[in-house]
């Protein structure tokens, strides 16, 4: 028999049953959606590129720009201004304003997590300061952070200050407009008041042209804040050197105002005014007026004084009007060189009575003598010859009642009667005749004179000669003018004018080897169209050299106090002081040098 074999493991073989995977289809549909998300982002993608290349691009581009470039706004300079031999009359200098924040304070060294007390600082700043360290203390108690602790900080002390090196104080510099010459110039150049706003005169007249040509500069810097020079673009470092040069001489204001100061004192006036002019193209070197004010500090004074009197307020010239009338009267060829009149003293013109001023008899005298003697009667019975239209045209035709072409802040016009009040009435004529019954300002007066004396023409009165660049001053141009009257006509009334200083002995004005003329003045003072009991505006105008006239010197002195107050005694010294500095600072020749030998002090 046959053994059977019980089934056992074989070799070789697994006993367990091996597993297959079958590999699954992926839907179509899944492989589109994928397909179709990565087309869709990439799209999205190119179009985003797209819209901020070239729609938003340069958006971006700006405000990439805006945190790249550093802006800083201009402080608001002003330009400078001179007189015309280049001395400063007005300036920005740099001030500093102190910032505290006691939050961030630290000294130089300390560990930069410390902060110090306030009561530290305070020591040192007070040291630095000389000021007491409790008004520092109150200033900053209680306040982390914007405390001002000082304005006008000079640039000497804000140095010291910087130099501590305490972090938590902040130095913001700005422009503070000074006025090296004080007074001087006060009633002309005007102020900046603490909010640098313009509040009279020239600062504020011409505050357009004042004011620099600044543009805020940009400058590109890199990512650790290196400035790029190419972020500069051209002009950004354009310096404007530009300087408002005035006509005005600092000497010859300074010796007119001395002068003037001493004179108003003495006789206990109101005020007064002195100017001088360049006959040829009517250049102010002087115009001075007292009282006056500190433009520095201007605070401390009335408002009323920060305007210029002699340009806006008006008054009646009395007898300095009489060598214009004059030569009107021998334009109008109602008159003659050589011609006279009877003066009696006093007359009746449309019941009204008219004296000279002493009220004394003249009797026959040439026009010469009439200006000489200050003849009022006399001056009646020759502009009487006149017939009273044209006495009235001419008047008008000078610009009496209009506002004079001139750069001087708040010139304002005369104030002349109708033509019909003018006519129509005998005593209007005859009291112009002798400078009174209208009205002009000082600057007028002295506009009419200057024409006088460079042969008729009518110059525009001015204070300024422009812009000038660095050092490069300018002297002033002849103006024509307006031609008015014949240069004969004036060369005569020249010459009467001359007689007047030299056949006056009391009058102080003869110069040893100088030709001068002038004519003093003493006329009532009127308000409202009334005259004031007493009050009188005393002046002088002089006219030099006469054989080459170029100056014309003009005082005003009004409502002077006490006896003897006339124009030869109040007015003419302040002329004489300021002719004697013409003379010397204009270097003009003297016109008898012979006569100037022989007075000579020997050596």
């Amino acid at each position: 028999m046959t053994a059977s074999r019980r089934p056992g493991p074989s070799r070789g073989r697994s006993n367990s049953r091996q597993k297959v995977v079958a590999i699954q289809p992926v839907p179509v549909i899944r492989l589109l959606a994928v397909y179709g998300v990565l087309c869709a982002g990439l799209v999205a993608l190119a179009g985003r590129l797209a819209w901020l290349q070239v729609v938003d691009g340069a958006n971006l581009q700006a405000r990439a720009h805006a945190i790249q470039t550093q802006t800083t706004q201009p402080i608001g300079k002003r330009r400078t201004i001179v007189d015309r031999n280049g001395r400063l009359v007005a300036l920005d200098e740099q001030r500093f304003s102190l910032w505290a924040h006691p939050r961030y304070f630290n000294f130089p060294g300390d560990d930069p997590q410390k902060v110090r007390s306030a009561d530290d600082v305070a020591t040192k700043l007070a040291a630095e300061l000389a000021l007491p360290k409790s008004g520092l203390l109150e200033a900053m108690a209680g306040r982390q952070t914007g405390v001002k602790l000082l304005s006008e900080l000079d640039p000497e002390t804000a140095g010291r200050i910087r130099q501590l090196g305490i972090s938590g104080l902040d130095l913001d510099p700005y422009p503070h407009r000074i006025y090296p010459q004080g007074q001087l110039f006060a009633n002309v150049v005007g102020f900046l008041n603490l909010e640098r706003v313009p509040q009279a005169g020239l600062e504020q007249s011409r505050d357009g042209e004042l004011k620099r040509n600044e543009t805020p500069l940009q400058m590109r810097r890199g990512a650790d804040g290196t400035p790029l020079p190419a972020g500069l673009t051209a002009g950004s470092l354009y310096g404007d050197d530009l300087r408002l040069q005035l006509t005005l001489d600092a000497r010859l204001q300074q010796v007119a105002q001395q002068a003037l100061v001493k004179q108003v004192k003495h006789w206990n006036a109101k005020r007064g005014a002195a100017m001088v002019m360049d006959v040829r193209n009517g250049e102010m070197l002087a115009l001075v007026s007292t009282p006056t004010y500190d433009p520095n500090q201007y605070w401390k004074y009335n408002p009323g004084l920060f305007r210029e009197w002699s340009v806006q307020d008006l008054y009646e010239p009395g007898s300095t009007f009489k060598p214009i009338n004059l030569a009107l009267a021998l334009q109008e060829k109602v008159i003659q060189a050589s011609g006279r009149v009877s003066d009696s003293g006093s007359l009746q013109i449309g019941g009204w009575p008219i004296f000279n001023h002493d009220k004394r008899a003249n009797g026959l005298i040439d026009f010469p003598t009439v200006l000489q003697v200050s003849s009022n009667v006399g001056m009646v019975l020759a502009m009487g010859q006149m017939k009273p239209a044209r006495f009235w045209h001419w008047l008008n035709n000078l610009g009496i009642d209009q506002t004079p072409d001139t750069d001087l802040p708040g010139a304002v016009a005369g104030e002349l009667k109708s033509r019909g009040d003018f006519t129509s009435s005998a005593i209007e004529p005859a009291v112009a005749a002798f400078g009174q019954g209208f009205s002009l300002t000082p600057l007028k007066l002295l506009q009419l004179h200057a024409m006088l004396a460079n042969g008729g023409r009518l110059v525009s009165p001015h204070i300024t000669r422009g812009l000038r660049s660095g050092d490069g001053l300018a002297t002033g141009p002849t103006r024509e003018g307006l031609p008015m009257l014949d240069p004969a006509v004036t060369r005569t009334v020249m010459a009467w004018m001359e007689s007047v200083v030299e056949k006056s002995s009391g009058l102080g004005m003869k110069i040893p080897g100088y030709r001068i003329g002038g004519k003093t003045g003493t006329a009532q003072k009127a308000d409202r169209g009334v005259y004031i009991p007493g009050a009188l505006i005393t002046s002088f105008v002089g006219h030099l050299p006469i054989d080459d006239p170029r100056y014309v010197v003009l005082v005003v002195v009004d409502e002077p106090k006490g006896g003897n107050t006339f124009g030869s005694t109040v007015a003419a010294p302040v002329a004489r002081q300021i002719i004697d500095a013409l003379l010397v600072l204009e270097r003009i020749p003297p016109s008898r040098p012979r006569e100037v030998q022989k007075t000579a002090p020997k050596a």
